[in-house]
């Protein structure tokens, strides 16, 4: 019998975790919150219903039972691992793993623990607590809710103490504990990706450089250029201990500040992550099937690169005809489009485009082409 992964979650992550699946002989069954959601075509059986629907989550572990549970997302309701425990499924990663990449305050304790470089921070519960860190750290800083932000959401820049005030609210009336970081002056974003085995192996795919617009990713640039060999294993290094530190299983995305000659933590995912797409094309072994072989502690996959550099330029929002429309579109033979399925809203990811070159900037410049042309069939 084939064996089976359960993922939490029907977007594009589980979405691309699908034909991995198929050529390995897994057979993948996804928790999806509607028959439209990305990877419900895709996947080999789809349950419908949320993880904080209970009947779901036991139709997901339901006989025949999964080798492991996973996930594409950290938004994991506590019963869902009750859940899988009293199944007999393994729960990778596991709740004492993923609590810091699901609580921001939880995950900067645990990094300052391991001695882990980061950005100045605090937990803030009063304006008080605000006005203080402001006043010590140049009288700006990034204000973030501890849950629940992603893609520039629950972040806010803030210059004044009273720009808290909606957020310390909702947190002293149950709402997310509130936390104030360092702004720091950071000239690249940095992504290092490994792959970690129960048993302990590890696999590190080359430290990415990842270019955000308006708080999301909109390119990754593959590996990252120019970068001083000495910060790209200060950062390769961040990664190893963070997934060992944290007894990480499946992949994990380290984003980091390069800041000078200073790389800092600067958020944590534990699933296949935007900065690692490239690998589709890029790498003999794509992070989604790498995170399968983790999951169930299977031999890892080479992170080889196969070319002196990939780029994968996103698509957000644009026009559902040129999507239908997009491989027809674009004329560069050698790009990678792959498209989501899913309803497209501005500045929503809807897919991506790698493209391998030569140089770093012939592919740069290919890839962000061939992905406005998908977008809108405008120029970039």
């Amino acid at each position: 019998m084939h064996p089976i992964v359960a993922v939490v979650g029907g977007g594009q992550l589980a979405r691309m975790m699908a034909a991995p699946a198929t050529a390995l002989g897994i057979t993948l069954r996804v928790l999806v919150e509607s028959r439209e959601a990305a990877a419900a075509l895709p996947a080999h059986e789809t349950v419908v219903g949320l993880p904080t629907d209970p009947d779901a989550v036991a139709r997901l572990l339901a006989h025949p039972r999964p080798a492991a549970l996973t996930w594409e997302h950290e938004h994991i309701p506590a019963e869902v691992f009750e859940a899988a425990a009293d199944a007999g499924v393994p729960a990778r990663p596991g709740p004492h793993a993923l609590l810091f990449a699901q609580d921001k305050i939880e995950m900067r304790t645990r990094m300052d623990a391991l001695g882990l470089p980061g950005p100045a921070w605090a937990h803030v519960e009063s304006l008080a607590d605000v006005e203080a860190f402001l006043a010590a750290h140049g009288g700006e800083a990034v204000l973030k809710t501890a849950r629940g932000g992603y893609d520039g959401k629950g972040v806010r820049v803030i210059s004044d103490a009273s720009e808290a005030t909606d957020w310390l609210r909702a947190s002293s009336q149950g709402g997310p504990r509130v936390l104030v970081e360092e702004k720091v002056p950071f000239d690249r974003e940095l992504a290092a990706l490994v792959a970690r085995r129960p048993s302990g192996a590890i696999e590190a795919w080359p430290v990415v450089e990842s270019i955000q617009r308006r708080g999301v990713c909109s390119e990754v640039i593959a590996p990252a250029q120019h970068l001083d060999p000495a910060l790209a294993e200060q950062a390769a290094a961040i990664g190893r201990t963070v997934a060992e530190g944290l007894d990480v299983t499946g992949v994990l995305a380290v984003e980091l500040f390069l800041a000078g000659d200073r790389v800092l933590v600067n958020e944590l995912a534990m699933r296949p992550h935007n900065s690692g797409h490239w690998t589709l094309d890029g790498a003999v072994t794509s992070q989604f099937e790498q995170h399968l072989r983790a999951v169930l502690d299977l031999p890892l996959g080479a992170a080889t690169p196969l070319a002196p550099a990939t780029v994968m330029a996103n698509v957000l929002g644009g026009s559902r005809a040129t999507l239908t429309d997009a491989l027809a579109a674009v004329d560069d033979a050698t790009a990678r489009v792959q498209l989501y399925g899913k309803t497209v809203r501005p500045g929503r990811k809807v897919g991506h485009v790698n493209v391998s070159a030569a140089t770093a900037e012939e592919a740069y410049a290919r890839a962000v082409a061939a992905a406005a042309i998908v977008r809108d069939g405008g120029a970039a």
